[in-house]
């Protein structure tokens, strides 16, 4: 957690002090943008744009939510403008509601988050981007589809879909029960970059 102390000092433009607010951040602003834009080049492009945007817009953060909450809506708006610029983002306005194989080695155990790290990564971007969005990092239908110019409706729609790819992708289409471990362990694979 970022100290109200650590932003007032980097307000105050203390060089020290942003540095040290990058290096308590800078896993989990780019592990969002990597899960957002899939490439850890671009992620990392990601991030520093989103890290100019925090800067810029540092002096006028109220604090209506909390910092993190606020840098992680900076860096998703960074790799959703990346995603447009690069001819991307029509990847996350599509959302093919074709089948995907579950591949072989899918795992049946609920505890393994490299497998759900994989099948995260193997879902199509539109239906990753609302995923990761909402289970991994909270955003609210409302934010996400604001974000990314959809319909409320269009986004939980998604989310269902997304939800149940992974399952699948994780567990086989056979289980019944297998989104609601899955979408537990999505906020715990970003608590675990995090902590670091």
């Amino acid at each position: 957690m970022v100290s109200r102390d650590l932003l007032d000092r980097c307000r105050r433009g203390e060089q020290a002090a942003f540095e040290e607010l990058v290096e308590l951040t800078h896993r989990r602003v780019f592990t969002l943008a990597y899960r957002l834009v899939g490439d850890r080049h671009e992620a990392e492009d990601v991030a520093q744009d989103a890290y100019l945007r925090m800067y810029r817009g540092l002096p006028g953060f109220r604090g209506d939510s909390s910092f993190e909450t606020w840098l992680y809506r900076i860096t998703a708006n960074a790799a959703v403008s990346r995603l447009r610029r690069r001819g991307r983002f029509g990847d996350i306005l599509d959302d093919p509601d074709d089948a995907v194989d579950v591949p072989d080695e899918a795992s049946v155990d609920p505890v393994d988050r490299d497998e759900i790290q994989r099948a995260l990564f193997a879902l199509p971007v539109a239906q990753r981007t609302v995923l990761v969005m909402r289970d991994a990092y909270g955003f609210s239908i409302r934010e996400i589809a604001e974000e990314l110019g959809l319909t409320e409706g269009a986004v939980k729609v998604r989310i269902h879909r997304a939800r149940r790819r992974l399952k699948d992708l994780v567990y086989g289409p056979a289980e019944p029960h297998g989104h609601e471990a899955v979408r537990e362990h999505l906020p715990e694979l970003a608590e675990e970059r995090r902590r670091g």
